[in-house]
């Protein structure tokens, strides 16, 4: 399976646990703010995996920050405020940007 197909699956899943009628009660109450705490939470044991050289436990914790990112923009869509495309288009623009002696011409 493509790593496309595997993204457009998982942004899927994150939106049926956001379903007001399937979805998850503790997914369907978060907002950004009550996020806040499981955002930071996430980066720290990313780093602590890397700081242990645990790979295969980073595979998870990257996995959660993942979740995160596709989680903020799930409910920031549902708000009608930018959806993941956005960010996602906006990190490429500031790579391109911030990289002209690679992305010249």
């Amino acid at each position: 399976m493509s790593t496309k197909t595997q993204f457009s699956q998982f942004i899927e899943t994150v939106k049926l646990l956001r379903d007001p009628e399937k979805g998850c009660p503790w997914d369907l109450k978060q907002t950004h703010h009550s996020l806040i705490k499981f955002l930071i939470e996430e980066c720290f044991e990313a780093v602590d995996s890397i700081e242990r050289k645990d790979y295969d436990s980073l595979k998870d914790e990257l996995g959660d920050v993942l979740l995160q990112v596709v989680l903020h923009s799930v409910i920031a869509q549902e708000a009608n405020v930018f959806t993941i495309n956005d960010v996602i288009s906006r990190i490429n623009e500031k790579m391109i940007r911030r990289h002209p002696h690679v992305f010249s011409g």
